[in-house]
């Protein structure tokens, strides 16, 4: 059986290498699992220290998904024995889940400060965990199949992985429309979400590996190098993604204006009662009114909360915050009512965000650790 990230090493000019990893389980879209969160991390820990390799290229095997999220079987049956035990309340008491966030987040920390460039060829779909992977490396890419989103108010999670930071430096309250719709978006809106940096036509990647093969890497300037090539290879393709508005920039102030209301249950109220004949905001609408009330209610919860956060407290927060969700009801249905058994019928709780009071929802921040102890202690 292949393993679920291969890596390889080629060789550049002046002696260096590049490093690529792969992930690899094309089946399930290349859903993030601990085994391969576990590869990913000790390999790029290994090239973070080896002089000779320049950069790191990151990429999916396939057409189809750079990666489509976590893989939810396993904290499923984990979060189902959890809810059957005594210890239900103890968020620590599911090993399996408290594995997983723990080690996928530190993952994740790392490549927001991975002293190398790691370019992510960001090709196709990209969900939930595959953002994780992506949002915090030097040079993102994205091409003409790129589909971007955090749909977890489908599955009764939010957008973790770091998304209370990054969907908060997003432009305008364009974080807190993608956190409560789920919406997807293709590759200007990335760029214009800041979620990528460059859009380049997918044909053009074995071209544009030849040519930083051909890079002279010195240790120095190398993040220019690779800024130098991106660009020309994006300007070849500029052609190509001319096209009408895209969404979030067509619909910008709009969204802003839906979503700057001064509490939750306006700004819900706002989108959903949105008069509308654009497909796009139609289909957002239509999964915030599915979507669980108490993921609506976390999302915004959270973007208030982490504005002033680094990056490590973001990701010590979020921390605690899925395990609670692991805890409680709603993340194990919307798993069982997307994924296992595929009836698209949820039955949230609570049922409506009426019934969110905030003493229920702030307990989703009781963090069982004094702050010496927490298992994320050491991001800095």
């Amino acid at each position: 059986m292949a393993a679920p990230a291969l890596f390889e090493e080629l060789a550049a000019q002046n002696g260096k290498r590049i490093g690529v990893a792969t992930l690899n389980v094309e089946k399930t879209l290349n859903a993030i699992s601990l085994e391969m969160v576990d590869l990913l991390d000790a390999q790029l820990r290994v090239w973070a220290d080896d002089a000779g390799i320049a950069m790191v290229v990151l990429q999916a095997a396939g057409e189809k998904a750079f990666c489509a999220g976590g893989d939810l079987q396993g904290l499923y049956r984990t979060m189902l024995d959890q809810h059957a035990s005594a210890k239900r309340e103890d968020i620590t008491s599911n090993t399996y889940a408290c594995d997983f966030f723990e080690r996928e987040y530190r993952l994740d920390y790392l490549i927001h400060i991975y002293p190398k460039p790691i370019l992510v060829w960001a090709h196709g779909i990209v969900m939930g965990g595959g953002i994780g992977l992506m949002a915090g490396a030097s040079h993102r890419v994205v091409t003409e199949k790129s589909r971007l989103a955090m749909p977890e108010i489908t599955i009764g999670l939010y957008p973790d992985v770091g998304g209370t930071w990054f969907l908060n430096r997003m432009p305008g309250q364009l974080g807190l429309f993608l956190a409560l719709t789920g919406a997807s978006i293709g590759a200007a809106d990335a760029i214009f979400a800041r979620l990528a940096d460059y859009q380049i036509d997918h044909a053009q990647k074995q071209a544009l590996l030849a040519t930083l093969l051909a890079q002279p890497w010195d240790g120095r300037q190398d993040d220019v190098l690779l800024s130098r090539v991106l660009l020309e290879a994006e300007h070849k393709a500029t052609a190509m993604f001319a096209s009408a508005a895209t969404p979030l920039r067509q619909h910008f102030e709009l969204i802003h204006q839906l979503c700057s209301a001064p509490t939750l249950d306006e700004v819900v109220q706002n989108i959903i009662t949105l008069k509308t004949e654009d497909a796009w905001l139609q289909k957002g609408v239509a999964t915030l009114v599915a979507g669980s009330p108490a993921s609506a209610w976390l999302s915004h919860a959270l973007q208030k909360l982490a504005l002033h956060m680094s990056l490590a407290e973001v990701f010590r927060l979020e921390y605690v915050v899925s395990l609670h969700c692991a805890a409680r009801a709603d993340f194990a249905e919307g798993i069982r009512a997307l994924i296992i058994d595929k009836d698209r019928q949820p039955k949230w709780q609570p049922a409506t965000l009426a019934e969110v009071g905030n003493d229920w929802g702030n307990g989703f921040f009781d963090d069982p650790w004094p702050a010496d102890s927490h298992p994320l202690v050491d991001l800095r």
